[in-house]
């Protein structure tokens, strides 16, 4: 079990239909507006401390750690199939045990983003806002590949790195911000996916579930997802942009200022992947403010 100052908060866990658990974080009042939080890969709940603390005197706050990340439980392959599409049958499984009515402020980030939209999409009427944080929910653009650093993830002794050694989470929190973190934040950042290599099978397969040809798995739910973003496009979004971000750079805004044109952005020049450790005190203000206009 996690422990640290950074993280005071108390756990709770949700049991799947296929009998796996979830970990998620349930602060503030319950009757308070809903915020519900998505992290990516390699982060978890953590990612979110911050912005939790600063909104959980009015909201309740809902952060899950997807299954084989941050505190939930960790399945072999054989168990449980990491697709982006189980993801979604997760995200909507526990929505619909700790918040099936009222409608909620969606916050994504990295693979929160494919994960929460593609729920959202499929449930607009359960969904008031959302605010976007380096993220995307559609395709590779055709004339557009992977960056360097992913190809190499994905295969051979990429992949041998990320599950033996922490590779992946390890480097990210050297290379996912400008600034660098303080000890402690890097240490609750990788500190789910230390020991042995099954803490990190998820981190794993989430780099290899990134959907580049149509027959790869993730590929149609994207595709969905994507024709199906116009539904959101009247309700308020508020995206908060890192611009020293290696995979989610300006091409990628660029189709998000396509697909959500009414969207409110703010972009932060001196601010990497992890928008929101480099940049908390000017994000969780916007956050705030977006949430109380």
């Amino acid at each position: 079990m996690f422990t640290s100052p950074l993280y005071p908060y108390p756990s709770h866990h949700h049991k799947q239909s296929d009998g796996h658990t979830i970990h998620y974080l349930d602060e503030g009042p319950k009757d308070g507006n809903p915020v519900v939080m998505v992290h990516g890969n390699p982060t978890w709940s953590f990612y979110y401390r911050n912005l939790v603390n600063a909104l959980k005197e009015d909201c309740r706050c809902l952060v899950p750690d997807h299954i084989g990340m941050g505190l939930s439980d960790r399945p072999k392959d054989e168990d449980y199939t990491y697709t982006l599409e189980n993801r979604v049958e997760d995200f909507g499984h526990w929505m619909d045990a700790v918040e099936p009515e009222r409608p909620i402020t969606l916050i994504v980030h990295d693979w929160g983003g494919a994960i929460g939209l593609s729920w959202a999409v499929r449930n607009p009427d359960r969904v008031e806002r959302i605010v976007l944080l380096n993220t995307w929910a559609f395709n590779i653009p055709k004339d557009e590949s992977l960056p360097g650093s992913l190809k190499f993830a994905r295969t051979g002794l990429g992949a041998f790195l990320i599950q033996r050694f922490n590779a992946f989470s390890g480097l990210a929190v050297r290379m996912a911000t400008e600034k660098k973190l303080d000890r402690d934040v890097a240490r609750g950042l990788v500190a789910p996916y230390q020991g042995s290599p099954d803490r990190r099978l998820a981190t794993l397969r989430f780099v290899q579930d990134i959907p580049l040809q149509e027959s790869d798995p993730a590929w149609s739910v994207l595709d969905e997802t994507e024709n199906r973003l116009v539904l959101l496009s009247n309700k308020p979004v508020l995206i908060l942009w890192g611009a020293k971000d290696f995979v989610f750079n300006d091409k990628v805004l660029a189709i998000w200022k396509e697909k959500l044109p009414k969207a409110e952005i703010d972009y932060f020049e001196d601010a990497g992947h992890y928008v929101l450790e480099d940049a908390p005190d000017k994000i969780i203000p916007q956050v705030q403010t977006f949430l109380n206009p």
